[in-house]
């Protein structure tokens, strides 16, 4: 394996202001030790797939941030989550930063944070491109990635990895694979497969593109298709709660408030996505089947009771396959999107999963 030394710019920060402003605006206090270190990992040589397909070389956009001699945590998230996961320039670039960051969840004072591009994704990891072919990606893939990424950055263990939606589904492929690299797992709203319910809509909406990029319109239909997405992500409850009002006239038909919602949101998803990412990660996620009873890793499970995706009974199921496990359930109108929003809900369990706090 060949690999380049951060060829990325590289931001090293050694004294970083006094205070940042976090999303209730009050000031918080930031370790004055943090430093920012981004790269790329380059690895040359033909790399084997976990169904069976190859890439001629790879590269993984990583970025560590955190106290230099802190203990390192690896945070992923949905297959739209990147590397900037908390402490990025523009707040609202950091895909985490609800729940990761000073005084937060995770706390950037006591950890370091690793997080990278997913493989077959949209940033600057190795994905697809255009209209040319890309093999599918497995959960399995994506943690063997992050094992050369360790290896690259020189960290024999990980303290943890805290997971959320398809994130929580490469912890577990970590864990399976490489249990003596991590000392504990906290999975939120991911199971050890996908249930087939939730298949069936993310398989319409594959579809969907598809058939757009056939057309010539391939935003457009990733904007349709993330539309819907949208619709499975939250509640019913938080969605009657913020859309009852009447439809408002626009020219010759009617426009529903929770359409106009929907519609914003894929449009805005479409603006930064690419179409093919969308389609492999998808089916990655569909892919997904680990052996939960060989996963012998420390693992915190957060179920949301009203996750139309990762239904409580699955994770429950899944809980009951895990060897050593435990199971936290709550409630949240933001539905599988919990593990963005739910800040204080999270704080007490990452608490206990991450610092051993009884």
């Amino acid at each position: 394996m060949n690999a380049s030394l951060e060829s990325l710019p590289v931001t090293t920060r050694h004294s970083v202001s006094s205070a940042v402003v976090p999303a209730n605006n009050t000031l918080v206090a930031l370790a004055t030790d943090i430093t920012i270190r981004e790269g790329i990992l380059e690895i040359a040589g033909e790399q084997s797939l976990y169904h069976g397909g190859t890439l001629p070389t790879l590269r993984v956009a990583w970025r560590l941030v955190g106290p230099t001699s802190a203990p390192v945590v690896c945070a992923l998230g949905g297959i739209s989550a990147h590397r900037r996961v908390c402490l990025t320039e523009d707040p609202r670039q950091g895909w985490w930063s609800e729940i990761a960051g000073p005084d937060r969840p995770l706390d950037v004072n006591q950890f370091r944070i690793l997080s990278f591009d997913y493989l077959g994704g949209s940033g600057d990891t190795t994905g697809p491109q255009g209209a040319e072919a890309f093999p599918s990606i497995s959960s399995y893939d994506q943690a063997d990635l992050l094992a050369r990424l360790l290896d690259h950055l020189g960290v024999t263990a990980l303290h943890a990895i805290a997971g959320g939606s398809y994130g929580g589904m490469v912890a577990l492929a970590f864990g399976e694979r490489y249990p003596e690299r991590v000392g504990r797992l906290l999975i939120i709203g991911a199971s050890d497969r996908a249930h087939p319910m939730s298949t069936a809509w993310r398989s319409v909406q594959r579809q969907i593109v598809r058939f757009a990029v056939d057309c010539g319109r391939a935003k457009e239909g990733l904007q349709l298709a993330r539309s819907l997405a949208m619709s499975t992500y939250r509640s019913s409850e938080e969605f009657s709660a913020r859309f009852n009002g009447p439809p408002v006239l626009d020219g010759d038909r009617f426009v529903f408030p929770v359409e106009s919602y929907l519609f914003s949101r894929g449009g805005d998803y479409a603006s930064r996505y690419r179409p093919e990412s969308f389609l492999c990660l998808s089916e990655s996620i569909d892919l997904h089947r680990v052996d939960a009873g060989r996963i012998f890793v420390p693992t915190s499970v957060v179920a949301v009771r009203e996750d139309q995706l990762v239904p409580l009974a699955d994770m429950r199921a899944m809980v009951a396959r895990l060897p050593v496990a435990r199971l936290h359930e709550i409630s949240s109108i933001y539905g599988h999107d919990a593990f963005l929003k739910e800040s204080e809900q999270l704080r007490r369990i990452f608490a206990v999963a991450l610092e051993g706090v009884s």
